[in-house]
């Protein structure tokens, strides 16, 4: 879908972030069923995509996959026809589960690399970590996903994306809430045509040359692209993160009322990308704090009046009115 890119590893260290209170989403009325997985035999499944794949198609009610504290190396998908699915890890911190694969792109293509392919509407994804942790550096540079998102209305809550190229593609234009959750990647590890709202997040560029947050290809019929929102960037390097560039002309990101670290380039956070000038592209900021923060011609701000337009309800709401951020 997009050139490969060559890059160097980094390292971070996680931060726990606090929980904030969610609206329940849109999850209909009949009883849940819960699936237990665990890799030692002690549930019903040993693997997440057998208790995946338990799901009967078509289903029509919340069905929630707990997952026992572990790490489980495999490739998850969930059909387009398996809605209502909760992955929920059940150990004492995000860290705790562990869905992780190395599959990268240049073998596998963009979704086959993709540790979790979620093409079902309605997922949610609650206390767990999904990684890729394909090397780049033994291997050879290639995009390897951690999460593919390409069904609509999906929520991430206390989640933890690990990867470097592309960690995170919210695609087919679905809409995503990401809260109280931690994302780290090197190159675009935020990018897609979806619409999605990190609230409460860190994001974290772990590479020591920099690289960049955000590859927005948002349908210029559509206003809403990502909103980075009340949430932490931080970084290895200082001044040499991007906070995007356009992969799409017409690519929207939106980052108010975050903290930006030194990571950011203060002169030039955005820059060009496949042909497409940043400056055609739709790109602010509004009230920013920190080191990586300030106000040039380089920076558009939006005003008071403009903000009120992109809030996360703005953003979720669609035709069909959803607001899983209460």
């Amino acid at each position: 879908m997009r050139p490969l890119r060559s890059i160097a590893l980094g390292s971070a260290a996680l931060v726990v972030v606090p929980a904030v209170v969610v609206g329940a989403g849109s999850a209909p009325s009949a009883a849940a069923t819960t699936l237990t997985v665990a890799s030692d035999g002690s549930a019903g499944y040993r693997t997440v995509q057998a208790a995946v794949n338990a799901v009967p198609a078509g289903n029509a009610s919340r069905v929630t996959i707990t997952i026992k504290a572990g790490t489980y190396r495999e490739s998850v998908v969930i059909p387009s026809d398996k809605p209502f699915i909760t992955l929920e890890g059940l150990g004492a911190s995000a860290a705790a589960t562990v869905i992780v694969n190395n599959k990268p792109a240049s073998t596998a293509g963009t979704t086959g690399s993709a540790t979790v392919y979620v093409q079902a509407r309605e997922f949610y994804g609650k206390n767990l970590t999904v990684s890729n942790d394909y090397d780049e550096a033994a291997n050879g540079s290639s995009q390897a996903l951690a999460l593919a998102l390409y069904g609509d209305r999906a929520r991430l809550g206390n989640v933890r994306l690990l990867g470097d190229q592309d960690t995170l593609l919210i695609y087919n234009k679905a809409r995503a809430y990401v809260w109280s959750s931690y994302i780290e990647g090197t190159v675009d590890f935020i990018y897609g045509n979806g619409s999605a709202v990190f609230y409460a997040c860190q994001i974290h560029e772990k590479r020591s040359t920099g690289g960049y947050l955000t590859a927005a290809n948002t349908d210029a019929a559509s206003p809403y692209g990502f909103l980075i929102y009340k949430s932490t960037i931080t970084g290895v390097p200082d001044n040499l993160t991007y906070l995007g560039r356009p992969w799409g002309a017409a690519g929207q990101v939106t980052v108010r009322e975050s903290a930006l670290s030194s990571t950011i380039r203060v002169a030039q956070p955005w820059t060009d990308m496949s042909g497409n000038p940043w400056q055609g592209a739709r790109f602010s900021e509004y009230k920013n704090t920190g080191a990586g923060a300030t106000v040039n011609g380089n920076r558009p701000q939006l005003t008071d009046a403009q903000a009120a337009n992109y809030t996360p309800q703005k953003y979720l709401a669609g035709a069909d009115g959803w607001n899983p951020a209460g």
